[in-house]
C-alpha cells in the first residue's frame, strides 16, 4: 500500500477506490500508517469530504479492522446511539425497555467527553458493576438477560482509536464523514439489525443549529442503510437536561425513578419514541404508536425495572439494586439548595455550562487520567418555562466540599436565566430522519 498516493487523491478532491480505503484502515489498525499519514488523510477528508460511496467504504473498513460480533438469538439484535448531552440517561431505560418487547440489545457505549455525561460511567456509580467484559461474557448476558451496557474492547474498531486520536490533535474532530464513521464503525461492530440515532440539538448539545444536527443525521442515516443495517434518526432537543439530574449517581436515580414512578416523564416520553423506531424497522411493532406504546408500558408496569435489575446483577452489581437502589447510591458529604435570585419564568439554561459544572464538580474528567466522583452533581433542576418565586429552590448542588458547591452555585446562577415572560418551550423531538 502506498499512503501517500491515497492521501494525495483525496487531496486532489478525487475518491480513492473501496479496495484503497481498507488498506488504509488496514494500516491504521497495524501501525503501517505513520501519525503523521493519519492526520494528513483526516484533513484531507475534513477539507475535501467524501462521496457517500467512500463514507461507506471507510466505515466498513474501520469496522472490520477488528472483531466483528455474531449473534445466534431467536430475537432482533437492536441498538441505539445518542450523539451526547447533559442529563441524558435514555439508554439506561431504553435496553431493558427494548429487551421486554422480545428485542436484544448488547449495547457498546462510552464514557464522558467535554460536558456530556458518559453512560458507562454512570452505570459504575452502581457498587460492583463492570462494564469492561469479555466478549464471550457479553454473549453470555445477552442469551440469559436480553440487554447488556458495555464498553469496546480493544479488537473492536482499533483503526477507530487510532484516527480518533489523530483527529483530536489534528483539529479534524468535526468533520462529518468522520464522525460518522467512527460512530458506525464501533456500532456496526455489534451487528445490529436495526439501529436508532439521537440526535442531539441545542445549548447542551454539541451540534447546535438545525441544519448542522440534520446534515450528521443523514450522513449516519444513509451509510449505516447503505452497509445493511435498517437505521433511523429523530433530532432531540437539548436546550435543557432531559432528566432533573446530571451526575453520575444522580442520574441513575433518575433512571430508578423513572423505572419505579408509574409516570410519563421527558425521559420516558425520549426512550419511547426512539425506542419505537426499531421496534417497528424489525416488525416487533405494527406502527410508531404501538411502538410507543409497548415500551411505555414496560416502563410504567415495572417489568423494564426488574430486567434492568437482573442486568446489573449480571454485570457485578448488586444482585437486590431493582429493590433497594437507594440503598446503594453514593451520597455526597455537602448538598446546597441554590434560591431562586427572583421571580419569574425559566427562561434558557445554557446545558453546556451546567455539564461543565459537574465536570468541575469531579463528575467528569478535566484530563483522561481523573478519577470520577459518582456522588457529585446537579439536582431538582426546573424545565424550560416553569414559574418560580424568587427563594425557592431553584436546583440542589451534591458536592465534596463547601467551596466546591460555592464554585458550582455560581455556575448554576450564570447558567440558568429567568425572564418576566413565559418563553416558547421546544418540542422534545424536533424531526425524524429516515
Amino acid at each position: 500500500m502506498d499512503a501517500r498516493a491515497i492521501i494525495a487523491r483525496l487531496r486532489r478532491g478525487e475518491t480513492p477506490s473501496e479496495a484503497e480505503i481498507a488498506l488504509f484502515a488496514q494500516g491504521l489498525a497495524s501501525g503501517a500508517v505513520s501519525d503523521a499519514q493519519a492526520g494528513a488523510f483526516a484533513m484531507a477528508v475534513c477539507l475535501r469530504g467524501l462521496s457517500q460511496d467512500a463514507r461507506r467504504a471507510l466505515t466498513l473498513s474501520m469496522r472490520d479492522s477488528g472483531d466483528v460480533l455474531t449473534w445466534d438469538l431467536d430475537g432482533p439484535v437492536l441498538d441505539k446511539h445518542s450523539t451526547g448531552g447533559v442529563g441524558d440517561c435514555v439508554s439506561l431505560l431504553l435496553a431493558p425497555a427494548l429487551a421486554e418487547c422480545g428485542a436484544y440489545v448488547p449495547m457498546i457505549s462510552g464514557r464522558g467527553l467535554g460536558h456530556t455525561g458518559g453512560t458507562l460511567d454512570k452505570l459504575e456509580a452502581i457498587p460492583g458493576l463492570t462494564t469492561q467484559i469479555s466478549e464471550e461474557r457479553l454473549h453470555q448476558i445477552i442469551s440469559e438477560v436480553g440487554c447488556a451496557i458495555v464498553g469496546a474492547t480493544g479488537s473492536i474498531a482499533p483503526a477507530d482509536k487510532r484516527l480518533y486520536a489523530i483527529r483530536d490533535v489534528t483539529a479534524t474532530v468535526e468533520s462529518i464523514d468522520l464522525i460518522t464513521a467512527s460512530i458506525l464503525s464501533k456500532k456496526l461492530a455489534a451487528s445490529p439489525e436495526a439501529l436508532v440515532l439521537d440526535v442531539k440539538i441545542g445549548s447542551g448539545a454539541f451540534m447546535k443549529t438545525l441544519a448542522q444536527a440534520e446534515a450528521l443525521a443523514r450522513s449516519l442515516v444513509e451509510t449505516a442503510n447503505a452497509a445493511g443495517c435498517k437505521c433511523t434518526a429523530l433530532i432531540t432537543d437539548m436546550n435543557q437536561p432531559i432528566a432533573a439530574s446530571l451526575g453520575n449517581g444522580l442520574e441513575i436515580a433518575e433512571v430508578m425513578t423513572a423505572l419505579t414512578c408509574g409516570q410519563d416523564t421527558p425521559l420516558s416520553k425520549i426512550s419511547a419514541a426512539l425506542g419505537a423506531e426499531v421496534l417497528l424497522s424489525v416488525g416487533l411493532a405494527e406502527t410508531l404508536d404501538d411502538g410507543q406504546d409497548r415500551i411505555r408500558a414496560s416502563l410504567l408496569d415495572g417489568t423494564a425495572v426488574q430486567r434492568f435489575g437482573r442486568m446489573v446483577a449480571a454485570q457485578g452489581g448488586p444482585k437486590d439494586f431493582a429493590d433497594n437502589w437507594l440503598d446503594y447510591l453514593p451520597k455526597a458529604p455537602v448538598q446546597r439548595m441554590v434560591p431562586a435570585p427572583r421571580s419569574g419564568f425559566v427562561a434558557a439554561m445554557e446545558g453546556e455550562a451546567l455539564g461543565l459544572a459537574v465536570v468541575r464538580l469531579g463528575g467528569g474528567r478535566m484530563v483522561e487520567s481523573d478519577q470520577i466522583d459518582p456522588a457529585v452533581g446537579i439536582s431538582a433542576l426546573p424545565r424550560l418555562g416553569a414559574q418560580i418565586e424568587k427563594g425557592a429552590p431553584l436546583a440542589v448542588i451534591h458536592a465534596a466540599s463547601e467551596t466546591a458547591a460555592q464554585e458550582a452555585e455560581a455556575s448554576l446562577l450564570k447558567a440558568i436565566s429567568i425572564g418576566d415572560i413565559a418563553p416558547d418551550v421546544p418540542p422534545l423531538v424536533h424531526e425524524r430522519i429516515s
